[in-house]
């Protein structure tokens, strides 16, 4: 495992429009949290780590942990080293402004409350410390132990006065549906900060009901499957009328299910409005007042075509976003992701559409 930072290409010549990636993923190593855990919550770390493992632990996962092979820093791991980062994302695709979204959030600890919630505060702090303050194009998500909303929820409100947290790191598998009432803590903090929820696939419980794969294939395709049972959860408990400036972006999710999602709840809700009287309008209109996407990892019908006619049907292009997934092995190159979109969205997927909801400057607008 070493360094390949001499190796990397020359700069991609910049894009007429602003690049903002919203799914890259840091890593924090031991080395990085330990230091910033009191004694008790360094010792149960050292000694037990934690229920959960990182999704690079998980079975199945295809070879090389699932991530670039090129991505691997000396003496470190995918996603640790901000100067590779740099290199291979960064500048070389000339990306004016990137979201971070550390995974280890979604479930470290959360057999123990505070346990949980040291670690996700220990995870902010090396962000802010070792990726935030020296790189001013990035920005990040607030990890939160989404199991203790109340921690969460304190978590939420120390973050938020720091504007480069721009959004709350949720998963789409806990312990229960995410629409439930348990976590509505969470979302009245991040409403009460401005602040939408980046719900990115994996979690505590990432296959419920459908059992445990057993291949890597089963387990890469049903992302999408697990972002509309999150985005029905809240819609059909009521998330969206008890908060409704929330946003929930789907991250890593894909987007052509949106489409008959939709169809089926606008087209089943007439018959059973009395089972959900919060819902006084079809529920396709919440999906688009309140639902982002990003895009990787979009489907990719090989007539390119088919998925346009896919992104008409959900009516929502101002409301995708670009996303590369760095550094995993399915990375998507900022260079060649807007061919896969018609030409008069590429300038909203791939920035503007999230400089507006982020609040960040487009490349080139007055200030």
């Amino acid at each position: 495992m070493t360094s390949t930072l001499e190796q990397t290409a020359p700069p991609a010549p910049r894009t007429g429009y602003t690049i903002v990636d919203t799914d890259i993923h840091p890593h924090a190593l031991g080395r990085d949290i330990l230091p910033r855990l009191s004694a008790q919550h360094r010792r149960r770390f050292e000694m037990f780590g934690s229920r959960v493992p990182g999704p690079p632990e998980i079975y199945p996962r295809v070879r090389n942990s699932g991530f670039r092979l090129d991505s691997w820093p000396e003496g470190g791991f995918p996603g640790s080293d901000l100067q590779m980062t740099r290199a291979q994302l960064l500048d070389e695709f000339g990306v004016d402004h990137g979201i971070l979204i550390p995974l280890q959030g979604h479930s470290w600890g959360v057999e123990q409350p505070h346990y949980a919630a040291a670690l996700c505060g220990a995870l902010n702090d090396w962000i802010v410390e070792e990726w935030l303050d020296p790189e001013p194009r990035l920005r990040s998500s607030i990890a939160i132990a989404h199991e203790s909303p109340d921690l969460a929820a304190q978590e939420i409100a120390r973050r938020a006065q720091d504007p480069r947290f721009a959004q709350v790191l949720l998963s789409t598998g806990g312990e229960s549906g995410f629409g439930v009432r348990r976590y509505w803590p969470i979302y009245a903090a991040a409403a009460e900060a401005g602040l939408p929820i980046a719900a990115h696939t994996g979690g505590l419980e990432q296959h419920r009901g459908a059992g445990w794969p057993s291949f890597y294939l089963e387990e890469h395709v049903w992302n999408g499957n697990t972002m509309a049972s999150l985005v029905t959860s809240m819609l059909c408990e009521g998330v969206f009328t008890e908060f409704p400036t929330l946003q929930v972006i789907c991250v890593e999710g894909g987007i052509a299910w949106a489409g008959p999602l939709m169809w089926a709840l606008d087209e089943a809700w007439p018959r059973l409005r009395e089972d959900v009287p919060h819902l006084t309008k079809p529920p396709s209109e919440y999906i688009r007042e309140h639902v982002w996407f990003t895009t990787q990892p979009v489907e990719e019908p090989d007539d390119p075509k088919h998925l346009e006619v896919a992104l008409r049907h959900i009516g929502m292009p101002d409301r995708i976003m670009f996303a590369s997934d760095y550094p995993h092995w399915d990375f998507d190159s900022p260079q060649q992701a807007p061919k896969l979109f018609p030409a008069a969205l590429r300038r909203d997927i791939m920035g503007a559409n999230a400089c507006r909801l982020y609040g960040l400057p487009e490349r080139g607008a007055a200030a």
